[in-house]
């Protein structure tokens, strides 16, 4: 007997569906980094996540794309790649309520410049501003959590005025502490933990960003608003030393 055939897909969408290997498939949505685009990536990641299609393992948001990870079955009994594209496209093609994903809004203390923030002279000389211009175009306006990745807890924030498209360092650093707030790309990272990294550090945050022990265990999610609000050296001490 022979086995049914793949259902048809869409001859047009509003993204594109790749094979990443033989066990992923990229659902595209854009080419630019916005907010907009951001939100239709997590809107469609949340529905898939709730659809539990056959074969899914497991379901990855990211700036422009989402990754759907699968589990093949030779045996027929897991998705091929042509059956899960369709199903997908169909499943999609329901609506993606962007809208409707409300996140919170988190205030994020930072202490910038010194030494918690010592490529913050380097960046407003970049920038062409002074160092009170970075840290007020920094901290003034909302930025949104795209996505978590590299690290558990390690959030990727933007989109951030155009003065700060600054490319991150030429070398990176081996070492980056716990907290520093970092920019490039018109994007900010904040480092969970000790780790390597080559962004532009111009502030550190008293914050645990990541801790197994609480749920959810990354303080910061996708969809999630952060403000920046800057604070003294003083303040970055007595809300570390305050922290359980």
């Amino acid at each position: 007997m022979n086995a049914p055939s793949d259902p048809p897909c869409p001859a047009e969408t509003a993204w594109r569906i790749l094979p990443q290997g033989d066990r992923c498939l990229i659902i595209s949505f854009g080419d630019r980094i916005d907010a907009s685009v951001g939100r239709t990536c997590l809107a469609a990641a949340r529905k898939l996540r709730a659809a539990q299609l056959p074969g899914v393992t497991d379901v990855v948001p990211s700036f422009v794309a989402v990754a759907v990870h699968y589990r093949p079955d030779g045996r027929g009994n897991g998705p091929s790649c042509t059956r899960l594209t369709a199903s997908i496209n169909a499943l999609l093609a329901e609506g993606i309520a962007a809208d409707a994903l409300d996140g919170r809004l988190i205030d994020v203390p930072v202490c910038y410049g010194g030494e918690h923030g010592p490529d913050l002279p380097e960046v407003a000389r970049a920038a062409g501003v002074t160092e009170d211009e970075i840290v007020a175009l920094h901290s003034q306006p909302r930025c949104m959590v795209f996505m978590l990745g590299f690290a558990p807890g390690h959030a990727y924030l933007g989109v951030h005025d155009p003065k700060l498209d600054i490319p991150r360092r030429p070398s990176p650093r081996t070492v980056v502490p716990t907290g520093a707030v970092a920019v490039a790309n018109r994007q900010t990272v904040i480092y969970p933990n000790r780790l390597p990294g080559g962004w532009n550090i111009i502030g550190a945050t008293p914050l645990t960003l990541f801790d197994p022990e609480r749920a959810p265990a990354s303080l910061l999610q996708p969809g999630d608003s952060v403000r920046f609000v800057p604070i003294s050296p003083e303040e970055f001490e007595r809300i570390r030393e305050a922290r359980p």
